[in-house]
Formats: structure tokens, sequence, C-alpha cells
């Protein structure tokens, strides 16, 4: 074939690949919903991923999994999801994965206000920034997004939170201030250098030891500054505190990932925590 004929035989493909109808791959199907929130004064954006309905079980209901920087993890969440839910994988059941967008996400996810730095310093540039409005963000979720989601879709009882670095340090502040809230808790590289350690020392004071607390805890770092990090060093004291504490009921894991980054580490964090959290489901 000559050189002219193949280039003429490229152009003819090239207008019949143009001519034809093209659409746009979406995936997952999601909504996006707003709830007006009286308690943050604010609209709150959430995306809500649902399984695909059985025509044979029609009145099935479904575990829902609340994720916190929505538009960062939601999509990742649904694909798992999905994907880790398929009849030729079923790691786990399916479930409904609610992605809550933030407004404001150094306000609604610290328990405490704080300027300190990681270093428990004073940084001059979180003075100006609002913070320690966790108590109202979980009250957010309980009273008005919960309602919401569990009157118009088929939830099960059983429910999930999951973080990542402030995200995360909401889900443990969650877990020690309201356990009732959720069944499983996910925090991924929490943020314990929040305000001089506090929670880290809020977890001492207020599990007691033997207490029983019938709940999952997935929690994890990554390479965020090598062994000596105070992410990786924070991590391990918590880690002890809950080995010590011996609570009845409790079941947790640690993970640490050293060829993961601060921002690629909730890519596999989160696969072995949804793996970890269903583990007992029962498959057939």
């Amino acid at each position: 074939m000559t050189y002219s004929l193949r280039c003429l035989l490229f152009l003819l493909i090239s207008l019949q690949v143009q001519s034809q109808h093209k659409d746009f791959y979406r995936y997952p199907p999601s909504e996006i919903v707003t709830i007006h929130s009286n308690i943050l004064k604010e609209e709150r954006t959430v995306y809500i991923h649902c399984p695909k309905i059985d025509s044979s079980n029609v009145d099935k209901r479904f575990p829902v999994l609340y994720v916190m920087d929505g538009e960062n993890h939601f999509e990742l969440l649904a694909q798992y999801a999905d994907y880790l839910s398929r009849p030729d994988v079923l790691a786990i059941p399916k479930i409904i994965v609610v992605g809550i967008s933030n407004t404001n996400r150094r306000r609604d996810l610290t328990p405490t206000q704080s300027i300190l730095d990681y270093a428990g310093k004073p940084d001059s540039s979180n003075i100006t920034q609002e913070s320690g409005k966790n108590e109202a963000f979980l009250q957010f979720i309980r009273t008005e997004l919960m309602p919401a989601i569990e009157g118009s879709y088929r939830t099960a009882t059983y429910k999930v939170f999951a973080g990542h670095s402030f995200g995360g340090l909401s889900s443990i502040n969650c877990m020690l201030t309201h356990p009732a809230m959720f069944d499983a808790y996910i925090a991924v590289s929490p943020s314990f250098y929040w305000d001089n350690k506090y929670l880290l020392k809020r977890t001492d004071q207020m599990l007691t030891k033997g207490a029983v607390l019938n709940k999952k805890c997935f929690y994890s770092d990554g390479n965020e500054g090598g062994s000596s990090s105070f992410f990786h060093l924070d991590l391990l004291k918590f880690d002890s505190l809950l080995a010590n504490k011996k609570l009845v009921g409790f079941n947790y894991m640690y993970k640490h990932y050293p060829t993961e980054t601060h921002m690629t580490e909730p890519i596999v964090a989160y696969l072995d925590a949804l793996r970890f959290i269903f583990e007992d489901w029962e498959r057939h």
C-alpha cells in the first residue's frame, strides 16, 4: 500500500469516527442534592450513590457510608462500593455512599478552636481562620442529614463514618463523644497534632479501661515525613492507647502505608477499611 493510499484510508476512518454519535461516560451514577442546615446556617451539597435495586428483592435495605471531603473522596468510595459488592467479588454488601462536601473545612472538622501548628507553636496564618465547630457539624449530620437520607433512601440501620486528615480527626472525635451515631469509624491519617494533640489526650481521658464499646474502627497513616513524622508517631500512640484500654467488643485495625503519601494513602486505605469493616458480613 502506497503512502498516499494509507493517508487517504486514515482520513476516511477519522471522518467516519467523527461522524458517529458520541456520548460521555458517566460513572458512578449518583445524585447531587442540596440540604439547608438550620444548625450551620447554610446550604450543604451532598452526593449520594445508591446500589442497583435487585428486582427480586425490591424491599432490601442497605448500610450507609458517610464520607467527609465528599468533593475529593466520594467518587472513589462509590466505585469501591460497586466493585467490592459485585457478584463475582462479594467482599462487602451493597451500600449507599453519602459524600458531604465542604464549605469551611477547618471550622467543621476540628474539635477545638486553635491557632497552633503541628509542633504546638502559634501559627499566625491560623489566626483569621475559624475552627473548633466540629460539634455543630456532627449535630448537622445527626439531626438534619441522616433524617433526610433515611427518609428518602432504602437505608439499613448500619452506618459508617469515614474521613481523611481533618476528616479522620472528626471521625475519631465522633467515636469518642457520640459513639452511638455510627457502627464503624474510618480515620485515614487523622490530624492528631491539632491543638497540641488535644484528641490524643481526650482519648486517654474518655476511654475507661475495660469499658464496653461495640464498634469497629480502622485507622492508618502513610509516609508523611518518615518514621519520625508527627502523623506516624501520633498513630502509634493512639494504637498503643487502644491496646492498653482493652475495650470490650471493640474491633480495630491499624495500618501503616510506607509507600504512600498523605494524598495517595486514601486510595489504598479506604479499600482496606471497607474490607475490614465488613469482614464478618454474611455473603450468602
